[in-house]
């Protein structure tokens, strides 16, 4: 996506208190128009706070949110060309599918002919053609995701927001729904704002995403900016997994029990390296860093072993292929080495 483009949605240092409490401390993110971008932290972050602010629920304590440029703040949730589907659906149980769509639009006044046009158009995108007839307690949990969205394109907003919207999908279905959202984003060439806890869900679908704790913005950028490049040690150890070994750097080397390992540009004192599993090899015997297997874990694909070893108390993990011709044991000896290309380094104490 080009990083030029403008953004259709502004949030300038907005801030939203409740009392004593700060549940959203100064934010500022652009996002762009026809981009899945992803709300990323753990619970009590600010992100649903946000969100609501997005959606006109709750006023900014201070800042602004600019949509195409207007200052929309002030204006209460039915003037402001959002939609923000919950995570609980909220669909009206007495109504069939196509009701459901079509009340929204009959609200509006719109012509009939045009309604129906557009539910049309809606439950074809959303593969619910074959449903439109059914009650909610006639669908399963995938279905009725899917009528909620639906629901809430059909209306044609400039910005979708989704507050969890898999969370009540179990790990399958989850995962099936999370192609079909990008996808439904793409054809519908709207703009997705998600709210999520979960870093694997924003991996997969977001173009970008903003991680917050706190309240406060710690790191904006794409997936593989966010993973490979992570701001501190937060996010380091929130975006999938991390291996952390203190220590500290003297000219240029980090130096950790039974580890020394030269990295450009690395400030002296005290620090943590930060590496993925995957950046961790197994090397011939003497090289780098020995240790010894403490459990390994299969996961299909591959299988991670934890080695412990001298540079740190906990067991690092190392992602080795499953399919692998060796076969590594418990108890057994391996020498590691990691690659300093592929390693952060944060000042010791840092978040």
């Amino acid at each position: 996506m080009d990083a030029e483009t403008p953004p259709i949605l502004r949030i300038e240092s907005v801030a939203k208190s409740f009392g004593p409490v700060v549940a959203v401390d100064g934010i500022s993110i652009d996002v762009r128009e026809n981009e899945f971008f992803a709300l990323l932290g753990p619970s009590g972050c600010g992100k649903t706070t946000l969100l609501r602010m997005l959606a006109g629920f709750e006023t900014p304590s201070a800042g602004r949110i600019l949509l195409d440029g207007k200052d929309i703040s002030p204006l209460p949730p039915e003037k402001r060309p959002l939609n923000l589907m919950f995570q609980s659906y909220a669909l009206f149980p007495h109504m069939s599918v196509r009701q459901n769509l079509s009340y929204g639009l009959e609200m509006e006044r719109l012509a009939k002919t045009e309604v129906r046009r557009r539910v049309d158009e809606t439950l074809a995108m959303t593969d619910l053609t074959a449903f439109a007839d059914r009650k909610p307690d006639q669908l399963s949990g995938g279905q009725k995701q899917r009528v909620a969205l639906a629901r809430a394109l059909v209306k044609r907003p400039k910005v979708l927001l989704l507050d969890e919207p898999l969370g009540a999908l179990d790990k399958k279905l989850r995962e099936k729904m999370q192609l079909e959202l990008k996808r439904m984003q793409h054809e519908a060439g709207i703009t997705f704002i998600i709210v999520t806890h979960d870093q694997e869900e924003a991996l997969v679908m977001a173009d970008r995403m903003a991680i917050l704790k706190d309240g406060r913005l710690l790191q904006c950028g794409s997936p593989e900016d966010i993973y490979e490049a992570p701001a501190d040690r937060f996010v380091a150890n929130f975006i999938g997994v991390m291996n952390f070994i203190d220590g500290t750097v003297s000219d240029g080397v980090f130096e950790a029990e039974g580890l020394r390992l030269a990295l450009v540009d690395a400030k002296p004192g005290p620090a943590t390296l930060a590496v993925r599993p995957e950046n961790v090899a197994i090397g011939p015997p003497g090289e780098r860093l020995s240790g010894t297997v403490a459990d390994i874990a299969y996961h299909g694909l591959d299988r991670v072993l934890h080695v412990q070893t001298a540079a740190s108390h906990a067991p690092l993990q190392v992602r080795v292929p499953a399919s692998g011709e060796t076969a590594y044991r418990t108890g057994e000896a391996l020498s590691l080495k990691i690659d300093p290309a592929r390693c952060r380094l944060f000042a010791r104490g840092a978040a």
